[in-house]
């Protein structure tokens, strides 16, 4: 079942749910929305050809860089960044990131593929941006890029993989 506004606030007034830093005007109707940090890991370097298996690493082939002002996201371009808030969750509720509407309505993407949050996590979430406008975009550190669905799972788990303490994109 997906948490509203009210249940939200419940699990952070419970201390259920924390999201760091935290301002209730985040809260909609039933997500959180999250802020884009300033820092992003752009995708170059490397093989000509990058093997996707098992094998393949994203930090081979990418460098991280500082956003002092906006970057200019050109058409097709994926870069990561990160959120400026961490989120931990309990064992029994899930998230998933989702971008948000007017941003998407410019060709906007926030995750590629990997937008399910895994229940007992406590990190801040890589975002997986691409531009899938004719024209490049100005992306803005501090902006409200995304937001956060959550989810009551039935039974309890808790992520401890290979990115359960990741702080940078």
């Amino acid at each position: 079942m997906i948490l509203t506004r009210a249940r939200i606030l419940a699990e952070i007034d419970a201390g259920r749910v924390i999201i760091d830093p935290f301002d209730p005007a985040m809260v909609g109707p039933a997500s959180i929305d999250l802020h884009l940090d300033d820092e992003i890991r752009l995708l170059e370097g490397g093989p000509a050809v990058i093997d996707v298996n098992d094998d393949a690493d994203y930090l081979k082939v990418s460098r991280t860089a500082k956003m002092t002002g906006p970057y200019e996201l050109a058409p097709g371009e994926t870069i990561h960044g990160i959120t400026r808030e961490r989120i931990t969750l309990p064992g029994n509720i899930a998230g998933w990131l989702e971008g948000r509407s007017r941003f998407a309505r410019l060709g906007l993407m926030i995750h590629v593929t990997a937008g399910f949050v895994s229940p007992g996590i406590r990190n801040r979430q890589v975002l997986e941006i691409s531009n899938l406008a004719g024209r490049p975009l100005a992306i803005h550190p501090g902006t409200r890029l995304c937001q956060i669905v959550l989810q009551r799972c039935e039974g309890s788990a808790i992520y401890q993989g290979r990115f359960a303490k990741q702080e940078r994109p």
